[in-house]
């Protein structure tokens, strides 16, 4: 199962191992958009290990080119590498609740989300001098975003 350089399919060597084209880092960085260093970062804390190349290289399958899609994914909607490592391996524990926390998060800000389209859309044709004056303006900020009266 030794890799090896084949430098006639492309303009760039493609490590290929058991008739599988592996991609070297630089290769799945761009495929997914990162920078080299954020693939070495991204195996040295476990989030996506790729295999090694005889040499020791990091080589991509395309396992892992749509493993650090999901990480991308997870990482668009605010999660954090170590939420994003036990996303990505069912049996972990904790798993499920970390994933029904960041829906309810994204719930909550597509609520949120909601709220101020409502307002701006109001806004937009609002007549009052100052939306302040607007009774209708005075209702879109959500209960909890309100500042609360002064007690002093």
């Amino acid at each position: 199962m030794s890799a090896w350089i084949d430098g006639k399919t492309s303009g760039r060597p493609e490590v290929k191992r058991r008739g599988r084209a592996l991609l070297r880092i630089g290769e799945a960085a761009r495929r997914v958009g990162v920078d080299i260093h954020v693939l070495r970062h991204w195996d040295d804390v476990g989030v996506v290990v790729p295999d090694r190349a005889a040499s020791g290289q990091r080589v991509y399958t395309e396992e892992h080119i749509r493993r650090l899609g999901i990480v991308r994914a997870c990482q668009s909607v605010g999660m954090s590498l170590a939420e994003i490592r036990l996303v990505l391996h069912r049996d972990e524990e904790g798993r499920a609740e970390i994933i029904e926390r960041r829906l309810q998060s994204i719930r909550s800000q597509r609520a949120q989300l909601a709220d101020a389209e409502k307002f701006l859309e109001h806004v937009v044709g609002c007549t009052h001098d100052l939306v302040t004056r607007c009774p209708d303006c005075k209702r879109y900020p959500a209960e909890e975003a309100q500042i609360p009266p002064s007690t002093g």
